[in-house]
């Protein structure tokens, strides 16, 4: 459609699109898509949108699949929104407080977003073999995607992954091996074997397009506000994609003239067993060092290295965001209090967010009235173990 070429989002030099890449050759950090706005802008409008379908490829003209027919698509993305005055009631501070709900989409997490996008370039870009690192949610968007592509797909999980995930990628067709170790261990794998096997590599951010699939977030955030984007939006953060890529689209709506400068302070929120970022953060550091012993019950937060870390905290620090840890208690008890409060059944990754707003609300972080929105990225039904 309107992409121009890929560019490293930390050294700059430029790719061209159409090609298959991973990682920047020069300095290895991810690779992001470019657009040109201003075309893309001459369709893709906040009128057009009014007609459009309700899912993440309304906005098509910001997406990178060229060719319509390598689009591959359960029907994906414009999750709801709700707002939960319940718990809200139960903080010390007023707050518009609101959830939105990544457990709607196509295998039942924010995943199926990046993986549509991944899979259908690779569809177009006739890569056969796709491989992924999973601790769970990713690895079932991964295996579903691909089998509809005609895609082989190879991935490999800790063993402890939850087991919903496990048998989830087993019966949409993928190539599952378990793996003694933490999801590190199951990426050095992935790209020790890559090369002999003929696997394209889709961890996450180790190739341009799942962040664009996650940015849609952002866009339909901004469009379920009206336009005027919310003061907080706490992330539970593990490879950090989703984050990455709502940052990526508010500069891209407002370079196309929809928002203004103005922007969410965002919240990375970590558990205190693997809090690479939030460590990075309060340190100052730009860049993370690999967590030790990386362990909690949210497993899509047991992400002990992210290679994205630094455009995670630089956009915490460009918006005034922080960066909260909390305990796997805290955030177990979260998924109970918010399905007994509001009927909705979250992952522990995005029951995390309220404790850490709490957390937040002590420090004087957020203000009276202010707008806040909690994502929650997956259905905690995948996660029975956690509750046993």
């Amino acid at each position: 459609m309107n992409v121009t070429h890929l560019e490293c989002a930390n050294c700059h030099k430029i790719y061209e699109a159409g090609k298959i890449h991973n990682l920047c050759v020069e300095c290895g950090k991810p690779l992001l898509v470019r657009y040109d706005l201003a075309k893309a802008a001459e369709t893709l409008t906040k009128e057009s949108l009014k007609t459009r379908a309700e899912n993440l490829w309304r906005y098509r003209e910001v997406l990178p699949v060229e060719n319509d027919e390598n689009i591959v698509s359960f029907g994906e993305g414009f999750t709801p929104i709700f707002k939960i005055d319940r718990i809200a009631a139960t903080l010390p501070l007023k707050l518009n407080l609101y959830i939105k709900d990544e457990s709607t989409n196509p295998t039942q997490s924010f995943k199926a977003r990046g993986m549509a996008a991944a899979v259908s370039m690779a569809k177009e870009l006739g890569i056969e073999k796709v491989a992924a690192p999973s601790a769970g949610n990713a690895g079932g968007a991964l295996a579903a995607y691909a089998s509809r592509a005609g895609i082989a797909s190879f991935i490999f999980m800790p063993r402890d992954t939850p087991r919903a995930n496990i048998i989830e990628c087993e019966q949409t067709g993928a190539n599952v091996t378990l793996v003694d170790g933490l999801i590190t261990d199951c990426g050095k794998i992935v790209a020790e074997r890559k090369e002999a096997e003929g696997w394209f590599d889709v961890s996450t951010l180790k190739e341009p397009y799942r962040a664009e699939g996650k940015k849609t977030m952002g866009y339909e955030l901004a469009e379920q506000f009206g336009w005027t984007l919310p003061d907080v939006i706490l992330y539970p953060t593990g490879g950090g994609t989703g984050l990455i890529g709502m940052w990526k689209a508010f500069d891209e709506m407002e370079q196309m003239g929809w928002i203004d400068a103005k922007r969410p302070r965002m919240v990375t929120v970590q558990s205190i067993g693997c809090a690479p970022i939030v460590k990075a953060f309060h340190d100052g550091e730009r860049f993370a060092d690999e967590f030790p012993n990386a362990h909690t019950q949210a497993s899509g937060l047991r992400v002990p290295k992210a290679v994205g870390d630094f455009l995670i905290l630089d956009a915490l620090r460009e918006s005034n965001g922080t960066a909260i840890a909390v305990s796997d208690e805290d955030l177990i008890a979260a998924v109970k209090e918010i399905g007994a409060a509001e009927g909705l059944f979250c992952a522990p990754e995005g029951a995390a967010c309220l404790p850490a707003l709490r957390m937040m609300i002590e420090q004087n972080l957020v203000a009276e009235n202010e707008s806040v929105v909690i994502f929650n990225t997956g259905a905690g039904v995948k996660y029975l173990e956690c509750f046993e």
